[in-house]
């Protein structure tokens, strides 16, 4: 009796323990499909975070000033005004470097420094400037300009690429049309490759130089790891005037530094007399320059200030500095590897 007892005891016991057991496996099965699910969620998000294009909320800017002559506040007067540096719109700038530089590239720049890689054709709906020059309906003008061509359609070109304007490579450098993509203008083009010249995939902007044609002012500006960048200077500037047929506004846009001259000697208007130079030359487009005071005479000693800095446009196109900002500029930005970013 004590046995059939037993026995009945353990039919009812079995199937219970054997449900706890059943039930605390589908348990710990339930928890580690939640943790799975869980980790691929936060993959995901860090997937998207790490794609999502980045805006001037995400650059952190902060100042570590190296040079401090003549630095100029974020606000500060000038006559019955305020002027300001527009930190807003620069670190908009230097999102959408952030965001070009994300992915691996093969960066160019667009050369024609007076035409020494051949005059550009007309365009196919060209107008003349206020400087009856040849342009195209963007304002680019034919001189010193590169044409650009859409694809497969090589009879004439669409528009003009500015000389010093950063692209991407496409297609091989060596073949007689060059594929590109613009980073300082918009679109998919082609060009003939002498106007081409390959930087490679290695390089990194990580120096700007951003000039304000509003505020007539400077300022560097150095990339520390991504998303983080410091403000070097902020200098007093000034900048191109419209004033046909000799003098013109510095163009807005990105540009890549492509040379630097130690003097940059500059000619009598309207002849080839050599009138004076500017100091610590750095040459970004055509014949603009980021340089020192302008000396009137060949000879003269180098002008470290001009009380005109900072004031309203009045050089021919380049852009003014104090002369010792101007070699600090010099030989801090390396040349085909610093940016200079006009904004208005």
């Amino acid at each position: 009796m004590r046995q059939l007892l037993y026995f009945l005891i353990v039919l009812l016991v079995i199937p219970f323990v054997y449900s706890c057991k059943e039930k605390a496996t589908n348990l710990e099965d339930e928890a580690e499909k939640r943790r799975a699910d869980s980790l691929e969620q936060v993959r995901k998000a860090e997937e998207e975070e790490r794609k999502r294009p980045r805006t001037a909320k995400d650059i952190d800017l902060t100042k570590a000033i190296a040079f401090e002559k003549y630095a100029l506040e974020d606000e500060y007067p000038y006559k019955d005004t305020v002027r300001v540096f527009q930190w807003e719109k620069i670190k908009e700038q230097l999102a959408y470097v952030e965001n070009f530089q994300r992915g691996k590239k093969r960066y160019a720049i667009l050369q024609n420094y007076k035409n020494r890689n051949g005059e550009a054709p007309v365009v196919a709906n060209f107008v003349r400037n206020a400087y009856k020059r040849v342009s195209d309906t963007a304002g680019n003008e034919r001189y010193q300009s590169a044409p650009l061509y859409e694809e497969g359609r090589h009879e004439r070109p669409a528009i003009y690429g500015r000389d010093g304007s950063l692209v991407e490579l496409l297609s091989s450098d060596t073949i007689p049309m060059v594929k590109i993509a613009g980073i300082s203008f918009e679109g998919t083009w082609e060009v003939p490759k002498r106007y081409v010249k390959t930087l490679g995939d290695s390089v990194q902007f990580d120096q700007v130089v951003v000039v304000d044609v509003t505020n007539q002012n400077i300022c560097t500006i150095e990339r520390t790891e991504p998303e983080s960048w410091r403000v070097l200077s902020m200098n007093p500037a000034t900048t191109g005037v419209h004033k046909p047929p000799y003098s013109m506004e510095t163009p807005l846009g990105i540009f890549v530094l492509q040379e630097k001259k130690p003097k940059m000697y500059y000619v009598k208007d309207g002849t080839s007399v050599i009138k004076g130079y500017a100091p610590h030359a750095s040459r970004f487009n055509n014949g603009g320059y980021i340089h020192g005071v302008p000396t009137n005479h060949p000879e003269a000693p180098i002008i470290e200030y001009s009380a005109t800095l900072g004031t309203i446009p009045r050089s021919h196109m380049c852009v003014r500095n104090a002369s010792s900002h101007a070699k600090f500029i010099y030989d801090w930005a390396k040349t085909l590897q610093s940016l200079i970013i006009v904004i208005d």
